[in-house]
């Protein structure tokens, strides 16, 4: 059946309010496709041009082409249906047709784009084992990789399915599956296109790459503003403030009092604990690394970095206190040298190599894989889907090259 036809009419103005019920729908459902997805507001020529795409409304219409396989619409129809339909039964309140609408297509646009990124992952991983080999040969290959994939499938993943939907039998899961807008049957093709994209990328990539030292060193001084840093220090603090005495001898006697038990006693820490009134008090006043100038306190940073470590210093007079400190540890500026970093840096290569050859992986996908969509300008080298296409399960062969 083709796509139904929809006349253009003029739309009002999307207001924050009626928005809301799509940004909700599009954070759940396709927040993994960024180019279609976003939670900020949509804007009126995003609405617009929502409202005027046709959707089909024949399960068996083909939305896409990849490969040799097609992707029709009850593929992606159902599940955003039922989380349309679970949006609009906790709205509370009447949503308007044309955000539907508008809902529908975002997340149609999602969730498509998703399929056939995985599609293609699948398609190239079949290419790589048949190569040129004949198409009775393909069928071959992709039926006994099949196989085992839905042997995995029900062996793993139906148990946590049972588990989380707590069904008992194959039935009553399909059944459980199905409220939710899929089936027993979608998953287990959903399974096999991941497990044979994750092989095709697996046997394409690297996880765990070799770095030399000459990258590190490279790195290390091609960054070295990175690794850069200001004069800093950690140090412990007690603190009475002003305003919790009825005058500032009193509160100078309660400082006294606490640096000359935690001077004798020989824990800074615990008397911080049960008497000082600053926020680290609760950590026994320890205050972890901190850059010089960017304490509120002129005073109390001249003394942080001009004490010796490991001293008590002499009771600070501040604005709104009396301080007392003794800094633990304190560091020049300068730059971290390489052995402190090396391991950091070797993480960020390796990261940086394995992100590059995911991204080789894809470009060969796209290179390898023709595909067709309903929406093309969703998917990098896609071309429109044909007209003849929407029909229930067109050939390959009538698709233009």
């Amino acid at each position: 059946m083709p796509p139904r036809s929809r006349t253009p009419i003029r739309r009002p103005r999307l207001s924050p309010q009626l928005a809301s019920f799509g940004l909700v729908c599009l954070a759940v459902v396709g927040a993994t496709i960024p180019s279609i997805v976003s939670a900020q507001m949509p804007t009126q020529k995003q609405m617009d041009e929502a409202l005027q795409a046709e959707l089909p409304d024949d399960p068996a219409a083909t939305v896409a082409i990849v490969g040799q396989s097609a992707i029709v619409m009850g593929e992606i129809s159902p599940k955003i249906e039922a989380r349309i339909q679970e949006v609009l039964a906790n709205a509370g309140q009447e949503v308007p047709d044309d955000q539907i609408q508008f809902a529908r297509v975002r997340m149609t646009r999602g969730l498509l784009a998703q399929t056939i990124q995985s599609r293609m992952m699948r398609e190239s991983f079949l290419l790589d084992q048949v190569a040129t080999q004949t198409a009775e040969k393909r069928r071959e290959a992709e039926e006994t990789m099949q196989a085992k994939a839905r042997q995995m499938f029900f062996e793993d993943e139906v148990v946590q399915l049972k588990k989380q939907y707590e069904a008992k039998d194959l039935g009553e899961l399909d059944a459980k599956l199905r409220e939710k807008g899929t089936s027993l049957a979608a998953r287990q093709r959903e399974f096999i296109d991941a497990m044979l994209g994750h092989l095709y990328i697996r046997g394409k990539v690297n996880k765990d790459p070799s770095v030399s030292l000459a990258e590190i060193h490279g790195y290390y001084h091609t960054h070295s503003d990175d690794f850069r840093h200001a004069a800093r220090a950690r140090w412990e603090q007690l603190t009475v403030l002003y305003s919790n005495f009825p005058n500032k001898q009193a509160a100078y006697d309660a400082i006294w009092a606490m640096g000359r038990e935690a001077f004798f006693g020989g824990s800074m820490q615990a008397v911080a604990r049960e008497k000082s009134q600053e926020p680290f008090a609760d950590e026994g006043g320890q205050h972890n690394w901190t850059n010089k100038g960017s304490l509120a306190s002129a005073v109390l940073e001249e003394q942080i970095f001009s004490l010796p470590t490991g001293a008590m210093s002499q009771i600070i007079e501040d604005t709104d206190a009396y301080h007392i400190v003794r800094v633990l540890e304190r560091e020049d500026a300068g730059i971290t040298a390489l052995a402190d970093v090396q391991d950091d840096i070797r993480n960020i290569l390796r990261d940086q190599k394995i992100q590059a050859a995911q991204k080789e992986a894809l470009a060969e996908v796209q290179r390898r894989v023709p595909v067709w969509s309903l929406f093309p300008e969703d998917i990098p080298g896609a071309k429109p889907l044909p007209r003849i296409a929407t029909q229930p399960f067109p050939k390959p062969s009538t698709l233009p090259r």
